[in-house]
This record gives C-alpha cells, structure tokens and sequence, in this order.
C-alpha cells in the first residue's frame, strides 16, 4: 500500500513539475483548455499547463523584421521593374494571431508581396523613384489595415531597392545628362546677361564722366606692364593730358 501512495505521489509530483513553464518578459503563452481559448493569454514569469488538459503555444510580442522578397512589378507607365522592401510589424494581441490566422508570419510574408504589387502597380516609374516615403506611408497603412483582424501591428514598411531594366537606366542616364547640361547652358546664358548688364552700366558711367576712360586707359597700361617683361608701345592720345593740364591751371 504504501508503495503504491509513492508511486501515486510520484506521479502526480511528475504531472505538477511537466506543467510547469517559464514565459519571458516579452512572451505571452497562449492557452488553450480542452480545446477552447482562454481569454487571457499566460505570463510573463512562471506559468502552469494542466498536463493533458492544457495545450499553449508560446508569441513573441518583439518587433519581427521581415525581407519581403523582389517582385515582378509593372508600373502605372508600363515599366517592368523588380522592387524589395522590408517589413516592421509585432504581435499586439496574441490570441488573435493564433487563433484568427494558421501562421500568422506566413500570412503577413504572403499579405506584404501581393499588396506591394498591387500598391505599386498604380504608381508610375518617376514617383516610385522619388516619392519612396509617401510610397512606404502607403503600404503600411494598408498592411496595418489588413493585418488588425490578426493582432499584427505594422509599425513601419520601408522599399529597399528598386531595379531597373538596362534599357531604362542608359535612358535615364541620358535624360540626366542632357539636364545637366541644361542647366549648365542656362547658367551660362545668366552670367553672360549679367555680365553684359554691367558693361552696359560702366559704359553709361563713362560716358557721363569721361575721366574715367582715362584712367581704365591707365590701369590697362599698368596691368600689362606688371604681366608682361617684354616692352609694349601704346600710342597715347594727346586729349589724355588735357585733364592734368586744366588740373594744374
């Protein structure tokens, strides 16, 4: 008799210790009793399965960074281009994600490609390149719409890369050198109105002040003889010493 309390003991002490379980600071257990859903999932700390009763599955709720992979996207112009992005998302109700959804990473991997063809099949190739945040703005808020009956937040959906056919990118490459050199031509085109802007100025001064013909005159001359070792003969007009003349009178 007393054998068989020890055995009974032993079992039971068994049964206690196999249900025993430890859930960490950023899981929650998932509980399922008889086969129906506790409304409260389990931890953190120390936790208890009734053995052959309880069945759990243990949910991380950090935040899960997932690659989606390249996809064959059309564009709204009809450019054929492979796109990648990368997706932030975290379990926020955890009974949800394993109740309402049969791997709820699968279908988030499955939901994130066919919504990033779709969303982007209606953006044309120019703003795909050069609207990336309201692009990803985009995509996360219809991921996050579509994942909610899931308990899956998405927190963030970020386009990674974006590869264009051969052909397109020697267009492109073309498309920006001939803008720069547009605009090379048009800063050009400024500084030479500028210029020609300030000469018309300066000659309107000297024709107001002839004096100071005279004294351009000279500075050239000094100019060219600071440059210049070789010895350089100007004819000088006799009117240029008429201003030192009527000076001295």
């Amino acid at each position: 008799m007393e054998d068989l309390i020890i055995s009974l003991t032993f079992i039971v002490l068994a049964l206690v210790a196999s249900g025993i379980r430890i859930v960490k600071e950023y899981e929650r257990a998932v509980v399922f009793r008889l086969g129906r859903l506790m409304a409260n999932p389990k931890g953190p700390g120390l936790i208890f399965i009734i053995p052959l009763i309880d069945r759990w599955e243990r949910i991380s709720l950090r935040t899960i960074t997932m690659d989606i992979p390249p996809q064959d996207i059309i564009s709204k112009d009809n450019v054929s281009v492979k796109v990648n992005a990368v997706l932030y998302f975290k379990v926020v109700e955890p009974n949800k994600a394993v109740n309402e959804v049969d791997d709820f990473l699968y279908a988030t991997s499955q939901l994130a490609q066919t919504t990033l063809r779709s969303t982007l099949g209606m953006v044309e190739l120019d703003g795909l390149l050069s609207e990336r945040e309201k692009i990803n703005e985009e995509l996360q808020k219809v991921l996050d719409t579509q994942t909610d009956p899931w308990g899956i937040k998405v927190s963030s959906v970020e386009v990674k890369h974006v590869d264009l056919p051969q052909e397109m990118q020697r267009a492109m490459a073309k498309q920006a050198e001939a803008e720069r050199e547009r605009r090379a031509k048009v800063i050009s085109a400024e500084g030479e109105f500028q210029a020609a802007s300030k000469m018309a100025e300066a000659a309107k001064i000297m024709e107001t002040h002839p004096t100071t013909i005279q004294l351009r005159y000279l500075q050239t001359l000094q100019e060219i003889a600071s440059e210049n070792n070789s010895t350089t003969l100007f004819p000088i007009p006799v009117n240029i010493m008429d201003a030192f003349g009527k000076k001295n009178d």
